[in-house]
């Protein structure tokens, strides 16, 4: 049944023609139209869409496959590679450090065996758990340069991709869906080659290591190093193969249309030409039919039963239709400004690469379901956000709940963490998987600004759902977040309280008193507070104290400044992170933030930074302070700047602003977009008070949040 069109603001039409602030009677979005209009076309061979689910994305080339390249990944998916020579798993600090005592400065010293600093930088890491290619009927690779005449699309109505293209002049349609429900692809291929033998589709896999590059994920050359079992019922359509590498096992479903065959690679080469990657490889192959269809699922165990391709296509249909009625929507089609379309496009194509790929049982990692990345891609903690709290101002929450399930399984090791360096409460971890165990860097341990995070997103959750049960939820996690932010600080001889050592976000250097985290641990030990007294709870005398004698925001010549000790914020240090507009961007105003030097602050920042020495998500954050600070024609020209490829929004809608794809900048975007439209607490009392009011901005809304 299609759900009803939310009535929040479906009859509003938020006009910001000059002279107008009047809210006029309007029909509902066209949501259809809208989405409609930023279909991906990209009619390049090797060029990857992720096709995925929240959960599970298989990423398709030009010719709807992975020929190319491409890798099919999980949120559940995880592989550790055998430890060092003469290490055991009791050698493995579970917190990821053996270092004890309050925190003196970077981290020095992981495991006790030093070879196991880059065992645990590299594990766990995600698992290629396949890929799935066009091949020629005798196992030669095709060349981008055989594809010809390539016109391919992915309908984000219906999550279907098409691909028609010609080999050697004889035309290949390929559709690929994923089922919103299952990890499984499925797949519709036509061409008279499949019927001659000439093609076949090839599924092979690799050992799931996290090093090397290429085109697709995994070692291909450790055909030793890990085993494919495969099962097959005479007279079925239908196998199984069993995977396992290492501790690691998943298996592999598979159902074929009829006239379709089969088999391992090794039962079609004569012995004296098998390989030893032929037993990790299998054909399906066509003869005699011109088509053929099949679907390939993915699980720790096998599924009592697979959709036929039609199911998992019209499945697939449902679920986007939903995905896109439910939930925000913002319409910027009526704007005078002829940047409205590149804005509207990297909106409803970020809502779909977070639906795709950050919407699991898991936090993303920076390059999400699309690849592994130079952190093995494990989760940065202090991006959590970035990824996952824009679904609480488009009203999708339910999309970031799994993966924020991370803080209730994670509260051990944060706690052990934190009694290890004889603090209080639980410390959050900076880079790590789903032990929760802190990878090795020099910063591990003095970055902060991601302590206070749980807190925020229980204020998000409260938000939306303000009852006794949230309250409940959440009340340990920011209890004990609260109980380390109170005991990190430390005293001098005035009383005043310090954050020292800390990283800024800026991440250039240790320091002291940095002004986003100390502007973050006010917000947060002030809204701990509030929780408790929502909960009849009295109030935490010593989050209290520390509150109110922590150290003054740096202020220099009238701004803010990175840290005390960094005066040279607009000079020497004016690259990388922007901490000074997060401390009334990102955050809502407090009473002890002056707002004039907030505002100061982000003319400077703008004036003066250097953007192509930035990342993705700055530009959003540059935007939110630029809304709250009265500046919208500012926050638009930061949503849209042009900084070498820092704030480029690919032909998929990917944010290129990191040393790989970068989904942090997707969530961002979506983040201040968000409030710019619908306005965040104590804003101005106009429609749409981040965009222009001067006429050339028409902002239609629909079920968007207001932001804290």
């Amino acid at each position: 049944m299609r759900s009803a069109i939310p009535r929040r603001s479906a009859i509003l039409l938020l006009s910001l023609a000059a002279g107008a602030g009047a809210l006029a009677a309007q029909a509902p979005i066209d949501r259809r139209a809208l989405v409609a209009r930023h279909a991906i076309s990209w009619n390049e061979a090797h060029g990857q869409i992720p096709l995925g689910n929240g959960e599970f994305c298989f990423n398709a080339d030009g010719t709807g496959l992975q020929t190319f390249g491409g890798n099919t990944l999980s949120h559940w998916a995880w592989h550790s590679s055998p430890l060092p020579p003469g290490c055991t798993p009791a050698d493995i600090p579970p917190t990821g450090t053996v270092e004890r005592g309050r925190l003196a400065g970077p981290m020095r010293t992981a495991a006790e065996k030093p070879e196991l600093d880059g065992w645990m930088f590299r594990n766990p890491h995600p698992a290629n758990l396949a890929r799935l290619r066009l091949v020629r009927t005798d196992g030669a690779e095709l060349r981008i340069d055989d594809i010809g005449n390539l016109a391919r699309g992915y309908d984000l109505w219906t999550g279907l991709h098409t691909s028609r293209f010609e080999i050697g002049g004889r035309p290949v349609t390929v559709q690929t869906a994923v089922h919103p429900a299952m990890d499984l692809v499925a797949v519709r291929a036509e061409s008279s080659l499949l019927g001659e033998g000439a093609l076949v589709i090839a599924l092979d896999f690799p050992y799931p290591s996290a090093d090397g590059a290429g085109p697709w994920a995994g070692d291909w050359n450790r055909a030793d190093a890990h085993a494919s079992e495969l099962s097959v019922r005479p007279g079925e359509d239908r196998a199984a193969i069993a995977r396992s590498a290492d501790d690691s096992a998943y298996r592999v479903s598979l159902a074929w249309s009829k006239g379709c065959a089969f088999r391992r690679e090794t039962e079609r080469r004569p012995p004296a030409a098998r390989g030893a990657a032929d037993g990790h490889r299998f054909i399906l192959s066509a003869r005699g039919a011109g088509s053929l269809e099949f679907v390939c699922a993915f699980s720790a165990a096998a599924p009592d039963a697979l959709p036929t391709v039609a199911e998992t296509q019209r499945a697939s249909a449902e679920r986007w239709e939903c995905f896109w009625m439910q939930g925000g929507a913002i319409d910027l089609s009526g704007s005078t400004d002829p940047r409205w379309r590149e804005l509207e496009r990297r909106v409803v194509l970020s809502q779909y690469q977070m639906a795709a790929q950050s919407a699991g049982s898991w936090p993303s990692a920076e390059t999400g379901l699309m690849g592994i990345d130079f952190w093995s891609s494990q989760f940065h903690m202090e991006m959590v956000w970035w990824h996952l709290a824009h679904y609480g101002l488009w009203d999708r929450w339910p999309m970031a709940e799994k993966a924020l399930g991370c803080y209730r399984t994670f509260l051990p090791v944060a706690r052990r963490l934190a009694a290890q360096f004889e603090y209080g409460g639980a410390r959050w971890g900076k880079q790590v998987g789903p032990e929760g165990r802190t990878a090795p860097w020099d910063g591990s341990f003095v970055l902060h600004w991601q302590q206070p995070h749980p807190i925020f997103f229980a204020e998000l959750e409260h938000r939306l759902r303000p009852t006794r049960a949230t309250l409940e939820k959440w009340g340990e996690i920011v209890f004990a977040t609260a109980d380390y932010m109170a005991d990190f600080p430390t005293a001098d001889t005035e009383g005043v309280y310090h954050l020292r050592p800390i990283m800024p976000p800026s991440e250039q250097g240790v320091t002291t008193d940095t002004v986003f985290d100390l502007a973050y641990w006010r917000w947060g030990l002030d809204q701990a507070q509030r929780w408790r007294e929502r909960l009849g709870l009295p109030r935490e005398a010593r989050w209290d104290e520390v509150r109110r004698r922590l150290a003054p925001l740096p202020v220099s010549d009238g701004l803010f400044v990175h840290s005390a000790e960094w005066r040279d914020t607009y000079t020497r240090r004016a690259w990388e992170h922007p901490d000074p507009i997060g401390v009334l961007g990102m955050l809502p105003p407090q009473e002890d933030v002056d707002g004039a030097t907030a505002h100061r602050t982000v003319i400077k920042v703008w004036q003066t930074w250097d953007w192509q020495r930035c990342w993705g998500w700055d530009f959003p954050w540059m935007a939110m302070a630029a809304a709250r600070a009265g500046e919208p024609r500012l926050a638009i020209e930061a949503l849209l700047k042009d900084a070498g490829g820092k704030n480029r929004y690919d032909t998929r809608g990917v944010n290129t602003g990191g040393p790989c794809p970068y989904l942090p900048g997707n969530g961002g975007l979506l983040y201040a977009v968000a409030m710019m439209a619908a306005g965040w607490d104590g804003c101005p009392q106009r429609p749409a008070p981040g965009f222009p009011s001067d006429g050339s901005w028409l902002v239609r809304w629909e079920g968007l949040k207001p932001a804290p």
